[in-house]
């Protein structure tokens, strides 16, 4: 496709998705609540927690994008594509998604090209698919065969391709996985790269290498305006809850590792350059409650995000938790103000 056409229906998705800050009736409301001098939270919202739709399950939500027409779309791991009303984040669609022999797909990471069709990973393989907005797979793209899940490759099954994200411009496709190959250093982990070629396909593009804080994963990025990432790193801990934190990142003049078979610490390869941005965890909980142990009753198992538009100099950014569909965790929406 032309890139006029991408970048024409990025803007007009971003423009529309400012509406996304408005809030529901039934949403908690705050203003200037500072998580960190860079972030703070506008809301929650728990509008969806333990609903279905359409006699499916709404939840178990993984990544979040925008549609053309400035609705949002929301990923379920669980083989579900739902269209949600930007303002009340009712469901007005749910598509049903498979791999080419019909069988469901532990789909985590999500976007919406300029054309409409959405490009969508699974863990399983790991994988990254096409499919139109019907759910019909129009093309999957090549994965190196180092990022396949053992004994195919070097991969942790549940810790592949769970982030993914394409950069200003429309050309480069990025996805994050999740944990460590076997081999590399704990902690450190490769964002993958897709070049979008002159018929519209994507093939394989330099890797990079991020450093997570010990004992995290990436569950989710997102391109910045400029070129940069938003990155989320998350944790679980028994008893204690989750570690949920913000980072902006840039991969501009990382090493690319695509030829470097363990990354080890060696020199001479720079990793991706973060900074945090935020501990979701020091955010004010707004009244929010948590049905298992949680340093913060705000937090859960966050999963995805978005970035919905501009405000006052800052990024609107809507995160996601993924409630496994697990009375003690919740599906929730969170509305939050980035200075990057």
């Amino acid at each position: 496709m032309r890139l006029r056409t991408v970048l024409a229906t990025v803007t007009a998705g971003l423009a529309a998705a400012t509406c996304l800050s408005a809030a529901g009736p039934a949403d908690a409301v705050q203003r200037d609540n500072a998580c960190s001098s860079s972030v703070s939270i506008d809301r929650f919202s728990d509008a969806l927690d333990k609903t279905t739709y359409d006699g499916t399950f709404v939840g178990n939500l993984s990544a979040l994008a925008i549609n053309g027409d400035g609705s949002l779309a929301a990923l379920s791991d669980r083989s579900a594509l739902f269209d949600l009303d930007a303002r009340t984040l009712a469901p007005r669609s749910v598509v049903p998604l498979a791999d080419e022999n019909g069988a469901a797909l532990d789909s985590e990471g999500l976007v919406v090209d300029g054309d409409g069709t959405r490009l969508i990973t699974s863990e399983t393989e790991p994988s990254i698919r096409r499919y139109s907005r019907d759910g019909k797979i129009l093309d999957r793209l090549p994965v190196p065969d180092a990022l396949r899940v053992a004994p195919a490759g070097r991969a942790q099954s549940n810790g592949t391709f769970e982030g993914l994200t394409l950069l200003p411009g429309g050309h480069t496709l990025l996805a994050s996985m999740e944990y460590a190959l076997a081999g590399d250093t704990a902690g450190i982990v490769r964002f993958q790269t897709w070049q979008r070629t002159y018929d519209g396909h994507f093939r394989l593009g330099p890797q990079y290498a991020y450093r997570t804080d010990s004992g995290l994963g990436v569950p989710e990025i997102q391109a910045t305006p400029d070129g940069r990432l938003l990155v989320l790193e998350r944790g679980f801990t028994a008893g204690v809850g989750n570690t949920i934190r913000l980072y902006i990142a840039d991969p501009r003049h990382a090493t690319n590792t695509s030829h470097i078979e363990n990354l080890t610490g060696q020199s001479g390869v720079r990793l991706i350059k973060k900074t945090l941005l935020a501990d979701i965890a020091d955010c004010p909980a707004l009244g929010a409650t948590a049905e298992q142990p949680q340093p913060n009753p705000l937090l859960d198992n966050i999963e995805g995000m978005v970035i919905t538009g501009r405000s006052g100099g800052r990024l609107r950014v809507l995160l996601v938790s993924d409630d496994n569909q697990n009375a003690v965790q919740t599906t929730r929406f969170y509305y939050l103000r980035v200075r990057v």
